[in-house]
């Protein structure tokens, strides 16, 4: 009966304290026992449970119960387990109460168990594993084994903390390294097979995908989505001192997806298909996605991986946008070489310009809102660039006041068509309503003081504004002398030497001789 077998263990349990008190006293008296006297009762006791805790993990009598099919080896591993986690759970619900608390029988018995499972384990795995089993292995390790212990049935009565790790680092190293291994090569395999899918439909001539009006790829979709779930997985097979290795090459660094993605959109722009716009496009919303990726998660990236990865996306961002505005800007050439002229000061040759750019707005349609929000603030900061661009090239020679005022005024009435037309298309670069006005307050100041302070005030608003744009635009005014000239440009020097902050580029976009 089971009483009877409770209260023969616990007799015995006191026979052996009763015993290592006897011997105790005998090591304080300094006195040799009794030949016939047996001694050390709590080392045959331990030793006894340590050969009985292998008996019972070498022959679990728990069978193995899993809803997929398993290997022998992983069939091994789960019935150690099952029977350590039901023999534990006797030990705490029926065999704790039979020892005194000094013995802490609980953690006997667990350390017991934990050394033979590792030794089981560790001996399985110096034989090498496959895949598969690697990753049963690291689970157990990681997940499967510290989850049995941190039940609440067994969690208040063992130390978990002094336990320690199934398996010692030097064999958990391999098995990491060849799971990791493995994991960048199903990563690698996953995206290079999205992206050859992307490619052949490029290939092919098709359109890409279209959604409300916008071409849209999925590549980056089910990119991250693949980055994710691996991500998520491996994160259950190892963490700890190997989580620095699996972000890195999750995340960019063991695989050549960014440079990979690039070269497939350096490739469209190269071909110039009939369906390259479309896919630039379409390219342009998964720059998006991995941009919002980089900023919301930022955290799952090293460093030198997240500055990598943001180059490379603002590179083909900037790819991307020169080659669908290329032949707007070809088309608006005509109108653009007019500006600066005699012809652009006594003619509307402005409201042709934007007449011309409303006709070539339409191409740059098909990409999702936000891409296309990007694309127009783009256009705008290009136009903006190249009016100013044109009208330092020095072409018009305003020789009195009244020119000056006059170019003065048209400057005025551009800067407020060219806001007015882009802010309309969605256009959020509202800075750059003020370069022109800036410019045309210089043209029409006459006092050299004045001159001064508004050269001033426009490189406090716009850092990168040079001597050598301070001296294209004051050529224009001809009857400055050159005295005056260079004391204006003394004072930009002065300027440029103190300021070094250029955080609204946009006079070093604007080349001039």
């Amino acid at each position: 009966p089971e009483e009877l077998r409770v209260e023969a263990l616990m007799s015995a349990v006191k026979a052996i304290n009763l015993e290592a008190e006897q011997d105790r006293r005998w090591k304080q008296r300094a006195d040799v026992p009794p030949a016939w006297r047996l001694h050390e009762w709590r080392s045959l006791h331990d030793e006894t449970l340590r050969r009985l805790v292998e008996r019972r993990m070498d022959n679990p009598t728990v069978p193995a119960i899993s809803p997929v099919k398993q290997s022998s080896f992983q069939q091994d591993i789960t019935s150690m387990a099952r029977q350590l986690k039901e023999d534990l759970l006797l030990v705490v619900s029926a065999l704790k109460d039979c020892y005194p608390p000094e013995m802490d029988i609980c953690n006997v018995y667990a350390r017991l168990f934990h050394q033979t499972f590792s030794s089981r384990i560790t001996k399985i795995s110096d034989f090498g594993l496959d895949n598969k089993d690697c990753t049963v292995v690291l689970q157990w390790v990681n997940v499967y084994y510290p989850g049995i212990l941190q039940i609440p049935e067994l969690a208040p009565h063992i130390s978990i903390g002094e336990m320690g790790k199934l398996l010692s680092e030097e064999a958990l190293g391999p098995l990491e390294k060849q799971y990791l291994s493995k994991q960048q090569e199903v990563l690698a395999s996953f995206i290079h097979r999205i992206l050859e899918e992307a490619k052949e439909k490029w290939s092919k001539g098709e359109e890409p995908t279209s959604e409300d009006g916008c071409f849209i790829s999925p590549v980056a979709y089910d990119i991250i989505q693949v980055k994710t779930v691996l991500r998520g997985t491996a994160v259950g097979v190892v963490f700890g001192r190997v989580a620095l290795r699996l972000r890195r090459f999750m995340m960019g660094e063991g695989s050549s997806l960014p440079r990979s993605f690039k070269n497939f959109q350096n490739e469209i722009i190269k071909q110039n298909k009939l369906n390259s716009r479309s896919f630039v496009k379409a390219k342009l919303s998964c720059l998006e996605q991995f941009s919002e990726v980089l900023q919301n998660q930022s955290e799952l990236f090293m460093e030198d991986v997240l500055d990598e990865c943001s180059h490379i996306l603002a590179d083909m961002r900037r790819s991307a946008h020169e080659y669908l505005l290329k032949p707007v800007h070809e088309a608006l050439k005509p109108q653009y070489r007019k500006i600066g002229t005699t012809e652009w000061l006594n003619n509307q040759v402005f409201e042709k310009l934007l007449m011309s750019l409303q006709q070539e707005i339409p191409v740059l349609q098909g990409s999702t809102p936000t891409s296309h929000q990007n694309l127009i603030g783009q256009m705008h900061l290009e136009v903006t660039v190249e009016y100013v661009k044109r009208l330092l090239k020095g072409e018009l020679k305003l020789k009195d006041k009244s020119l000056q005022l006059k170019a003065c005024e048209t400057l005025m009435e551009d800067a407020k068509n060219l806001h007015a037309f882009f802010i309309t298309l969605g256009s959020k670069e509202d800075w750059l309503q003020e370069v022109l006005p800036g410019i045309a307050e210089v043209l029409k100041l006459q006092d050299l003081p004045a001159i001064q302070m508004q050269v001033a005030a426009l490189g406090t608003t716009f850092p990168d504004l040079s001597v050598r744009h301070v001296s294209a635009l004051l050529k224009l005014k001809t009857n400055l002398s050159r005295a005056d000239r260079r004391k204006v440009k003394d004072l930009m020097e002065t300027l440029n030497e103190s300021s070094s902050d250029h955080t609204l580029p946009f006079f070093s976009l604007v080349l001039v001789k």
